[in-house]
């Protein structure tokens, strides 16, 4: 029987664990090859990951569960790292595969390679998908459809990187090797930054006199754009502290295209509004053309569904290339509002005109 260990029991080992111990058993249909372990320093965490099933069982000390592992998967804040590498390198046995789920590549990887032994493979690992939540979102089906970014150590056999591969596929997710520099730069752009503008809207909001009657109106647009700030604090702060280079970078970036919209709406001249016009129109085209990829022939890759259901694909993609997307058809509000009886009245003078 093959044991995986999964250290961190939240939302991202949690569900982890839900998706494998499905996937073993196959609605019981497979007789069990798979035992799913748990270690959490919180144990509030272990006993709800068994309370779901999440886990097979859990064990109080963490040598336990390296010892006992074919597989280690760390889904713990990424600051724990160094410290869970040498306890990994002391006590999980030689060819255990090791991976993780964090949100930053580099750092991890190096650490791996200076702490790990060669003969415990490391294969990075982050998958892109998520909630605000902890062990109590943790769902089975969370990685269904998402992207799972692989970034091997350069010494990590064959074998363990086909161990991962398994992992990934048994979760319904799908695999994209990509280079740690780069992982750590594009997720930077389009995780990273959305948080701190998030954590930036709501903190200037929040902290103005007037927010107890702001509050009282705020609905889906406040809600959408600061939905990441209630994100886990330890684990931005340690992407943060992980990631800054790039965060900085795509900041620097991002603030420059601030700048340009408030100069431009402060000078409220005519051409001024003519630019954002254009702006907010390109934009908007970027992203209805974001929205409806497909992954595969009906299959959305992003999971837009909801905001595009008023439309077949086939009208969206017609609409995106006209650059009409979110329009809807203007109505005639003068003839709607006539009764029939005028209406018809109209029509006869004029086919008699004609």
């Amino acid at each position: 029987m093959q044991r995986v260990t999964i250290i961190g029991l939240g939302l991202i080992g949690g569900s982890i664990g839900l998706g494998l111990r499905r996937w073993a058993s196959d609605g019981g249909k497979r007789p069990a090859t798979l035992e799913v372990i748990g270690f959490d320093i919180d144990l509030a965490h272990q006993q709800y990951a068994k309370k779901i099933h999440a886990v097979d069982r859990t064990v109080w000390r963490l040598s336990e569960a390296l010892e006992q592992a074919d597989l280690i998967i760390l889904a713990t804040p990424v600051s724990t790292f160094p410290e869970l590498f040498h306890a990994i390198a002391d006590h999980a046995r030689e060819g255990t595969v090791v991976t993780d789920t964090a949100s930053t590549k580099a750092a991890v990887l190096n650490w791996a390679k200076t702490i790990l032994p060669p003969t415990i493979p490391f294969v990075g690992g982050h998958p892109m998908a998520g909630k605000t939540q902890s062990i109590e979102g943790a769902d089975a089906d969370l990685f269904q459809g998402a992207t799972w970014c692989v970034s091997p150590l350069v010494t990590a056999s064959e074998t363990a990187i086909q161990t991962v591969l398994g992992l990934i596929s048994a979760l319904g997710a799908e695999p994209l090797f990509i280079d740690p520099e780069e992982h750590d730069s594009y997720v930077a752009a389009i995780s990273h930054v959305p948080f701190l503008l998030a954590v930036g809207l709501m903190h200037t909001v929040s902290q103005d006199p007037a927010w107890r009657d702001i509050r009282k109106l705020t609905a889906s647009g406040f809600r959408d754009a600061t939905r990441l700030a209630g994100g886990s604090p330890e684990m931005y702060r340690d992407i943060c502290a992980t990631n800054s280079q790039q965060i900085v970078r795509w900041l620097d970036r991002t603030i420059t295209e601030l700048s340009h919209l408030r100069d431009l709406i402060a000078q409220n001249t005519e051409e001024a509004q003519q630019e954002l016009h254009q702006l907010f129109v390109s934009v908007r085209d970027a992203r209805a053309e974001w929205a409806t990829q497909e992954r595969r022939p009906g299959e959305l890759t992003q999971q837009t569904a909801n905001e595009l259901a008023s439309l077949s694909l086939g009208q969206q993609m017609q609409q995106m290339f006209l650059g009409s997307l979110f329009r809807r058809p203007r109505v005639d509000t003068r003839q709607s509002r006539q009764q029939p009886s005028q209406r018809r009245d109209d029509e006869r003078a004029a086919e008699e005109r004609s």
